[in-house]
Parts: C-alpha cells; sequence; structure tokens
C-alpha cells in the first residue's frame, strides 16, 4: 500500500516537471507564449490623397476609428494643420492590434514629413526634414523660342527655369528680352533619395547670354543669408524687377508719340504695355508704400506705389486690385498687388505700367537702378575662391544640351 501511494506521488511529481518544462527554456528563463495571429495584426497602410478626400474620407476608407481624430489634430496643432491634406501628397498609417494606430506619416511637401506616434499620454507630432543625397550638375543649353522649352519637359525642369529666371529678374525679362540662340549654363544641386533623382535644389552659380550681353550669378551665404552676386561680388538685386508680370509680353513700348487705338490719334506713352491673360498677377517691383489704389479715369483700376527717392510705379487697367491692396499699405519686391484687366480706357486685357521720378515720367527699360549690398570685403577672398571653383565648371559645360534627364554625370559636393 505505502510502495502504490509512493508510485502515484512519484507520477504525479514527473507530470509537474514535464508540465514546468514546456513553460522555460533550455536556460531556465520563462518563454512567453506566442500569439500566431499577433504579426497579422501589424501592418501599414501607404496611400496617396485623392481629389477631394479629407482625413475623415481617409479614416473612414481603411475602417479606422475616427474618434482620435481629433486628438491627433490637437497633437500636431503647432507643427502642421492637419486638416489641410492635399490631393496626391503620401501618407503612411502604421498600425497594431484591433486595427489601433500607432503613428501616422503624411508627406507635406518635398522637404518635410509630419510625423505622429502614440505614447503614453495620447499622441505627439513633429516635422521630419527629408534628407536628399546631393550631387552636382552642370547643364547647359541653347534658347529655343523660349526658356521653359529650352531647358526641358516635366515639373522639375519647369522649376529650374524658373529660378533661373529668378536669378536674373532684375536684369533680363524672360519673355521679351529672349533671343533664340542665347545660351544658359547652370550648376545646380541634384537631390536624390536612395540613388533616384527627385528634384534641383540650389542653383550654385550660372550664366547667361542674352543678346550678345553676357550674366554671372554666384550664390554666396554669409550671416546666414544667401543671395547672388555678380563676378565683381556686387548684389544682383536691385530696387525693381525688371518686370512686373511672371508671363507676359511686351505689347507697346515707351514712346512720345503712339497711335493711340481707340482716340484714334498719336499722344505721349510713357509707360510699357504688357499683353496677358485677364487675371493674371500683377507684382509690385520693388518695395514701397500704396500711394494711390482705385479708379482712376482712363487708368481704370489703378494702383500707385510710392518708393524712395521720389519713385513711383503705376499699375494700370486692373481687373481688380489685390486684397489689403489700399493707401497707406506697406508693400514687398515681388508682392501681388492687382490683376491684369481691361477696366479704363482699353481694347483688352493688358497692364499698363509706368515709372515717374518725382513726377515725371521715364523709361522702364532705360532707367539704371541701385543694386543691394556687396559681399562685405572681409569676404571677398572667400567669394573669389568659390567663385573660382563655379567658373571651372561653367567653363567646361557644352551649351548645347537639354537640362539633366537622369543620365548625365555628376559629382558628389
Amino acid at each position: 500500500m505505502k510502495n502504490n501511494f509512493l508510485l502515484i506521488i512519484f507520477c504525479i511529481v514527473i507530470i509537474i516537471f514535464l508540465q514546468a518544462g514546456n513553460n522555460f527554456n533550455l536556460k531556465g528563463a520563462p518563454v512567453a507564449p506566442v500569439d500566431i495571429n499577433t504579426q497579422q495584426n501589424y501592418r501599414d497602410i501607404r496611400d496617396t490623397v485623392q481629389k477631394g478626400e479629407t482625413l475623415f474620407d481617409i479614416f473612414k476608407k481603411h475602417n479606422l476609428d475616427t474618434g482620435i481624430l481629433f486628438e491627433m489634430k490637437e497633437a500636431c496643432a503647432d507643427v502642421y494643420k492637419l486638416g489641410e491634406v492635399h490631393p496626391d501628397h503620401r501618407y503612411k498609417i502604421a498600425l497594431g492590434e484591433m486595427n489601433r494606430i500607432n503613428s501616422f506619416d503624411y508627406w507635406i511637401d518635398d522637404d518635410s514629413i509630419l510625423n505622429i506616434t502614440r505614447n503614453e499620454a495620447g499622441f505627439s507630432a513633429e516635422k521630419i526634414a527629408i534628407e536628399y543625397e546631393k550631387r552636382i550638375q552642370q547643364i547647359g543649353g541653347l534658347i529655343r523660342d523660349n526658356l521653359i522649352s529650352s531647358i526641358g519637359e516635366g515639373r522639375e525642369n519647369l522649376m529650374l527655369a524658373l529660378n533661373l529666371s529668378d536669378i536674373f529678374a532684375w536684369d533680363i525679362d524672360f519673355t521679351s528680352d529672349l533671343r533664340n540662340d542665347d545660351g544658359f549654363k547652370i550648376v545646380v544641386e541634384g537631390l536624390y533619395l536612395n540613388g533616384e533623382f527627385k528634384k534641383y535644389g540650389d542653383i550654385l552659380s550660372a550664366e547667361f547670354i542674352n543678346d550678345g550681353a553676357t550674366y554671372l550669378a554666384y550664390r554666396f551665404e554669409y550671416n546666414g543669408e544667401a543671395h547672388y552676386y555678380g563676378e565683381d561680388g556686387k548684389s544682383l538685386r536691385k530696387a525693381f524687377l525688371k518686370a512686373p508680370l511672371s508671363f507676359r509680353r511686351i505689347s507697346s513700348r515707351f514712346t512720345n508719340g503712339r497711335f493711340h487705338p481707340i482716340l484714334k490719334r498719336y499722344r505721349p506713352h510713357h509707360g510699357l504695355d504688357y499683353a496677358a491673360a485677364a487675371g493674371t498677377p500683377v507684382s509690385a517691383v520693388g518695395d514701397g508704400t500704396v500711394f494711390f489704389a482705385g479708379r482712376k479715369g482712363q487708368y481704370g483700376n489703378l494702383v500707385i506705389v510710392k518708393h524712395r527717392n521720389g519713385w513711383k510705379t503705376y499699375y494700370g487697367h486692373l481687373s481688380r486690385i489685390g486684397k489689403g491692396i489700399r493707401k497707406g499699405r506697406k508693400v514687398e519686391q515681388g508682392q501681388v498687388i492687382g490683376y491684369v484687366g481691361a477696366t479704363g480706357l482699353a481694347t483688352g486685357p493688358h497692364l499698363h505700367y509706368e515709372v515717374r521720378i518725382n513726377n515725371r515720367p521715364v523709361n522702364p527699360l532705360a532707367v539704371k537702378l541701385p543694386r543691394g549690398e556687396p559681399i562685405p570685403k572681409t569676404l571677398m577672398a572667400e567669394f573669389r575662391q568659390f567663385k573660382n571653383q563655379m567658373d571651372s565648371r561653367l567653363a567646361s559645360i557644352t551649351p548645347s544640351a537639354f537640362a539633366f534627364d537622369g543620365k548625365a554625370k555628376y559629382d558628389s559636393l
């Protein structure tokens, strides 16, 4: 009887030991039970915002809890307005168990991502800069009809053309001044992700030959700001832009004997007429204060901006005046102050533009304008060293190829 009792006890101990062994590894450490569905519960949603979609629509489409939207928006209130999502912008949603949102990434633009992450307190948000690999691109071309078509097709080449025109905007009107066979050379950063070209960065230097005249630009930074300078170290920025429209053509030049198409007689025309589609934005050519904004006789809707040293600029025949543009309002160079129209004495949509010095009209194309601050003398040696490097690159460019197509040679920065 005693032996049977001991045998029963021994069997019980063996069973207990075997069961305990299932919960321990060879080193005696406890082994957590494995849920074969756990990894399946974690997944990423990668998609792009569709036209007309809101964040609420996105959550509904993917069967996510819309109840936490307010909490997420509140978390990133000081970083980005989460309600503003735009078509074709990418997003990624990391999900855990029960479709629980662990993080949300939204590509704000080409340079930054909004990241919202769940933590113990709820959600936290930050804007993360996209880190690109920079490679120097060297581009050359000849003008055929206009700058944009000469640089090449595609959004990035369009942006490159616009950035180049911005650099020389104080000296060249890229609609009216260009001639076929004008040449350009550009040294520019190419920005890459995972070895793939994504977009252009800063233009480091450029050369433009327009109607036989050569213009040079070098990007130089000091005191935390970068500007473009000529080969002598003087700023390319001037008090006035060459023209008040981004896309335009001059239909009537400055003259003292212009035949007026409506009045049918010759009369002075102390300005320039820029033919453009109705609604084309009109920009102030220089910093100043609005002297007049309203209706004025043959000018129709007119804005007059008063600048330093007795200078004034006139913008006439506007379809409408820009929001907030009124007498006494300060405006900055390039700021939109109105839109092209045909108000007043006008046969069709165009902008009438005048420059007056001490109330005396002057030819906007002939007047010489003061430039911005030059590079300090203490930094001229550094500037010349950079200029020499860029000159070597510019000299090596053959101005016959179109802009970078993904196959051009490059150098690492």
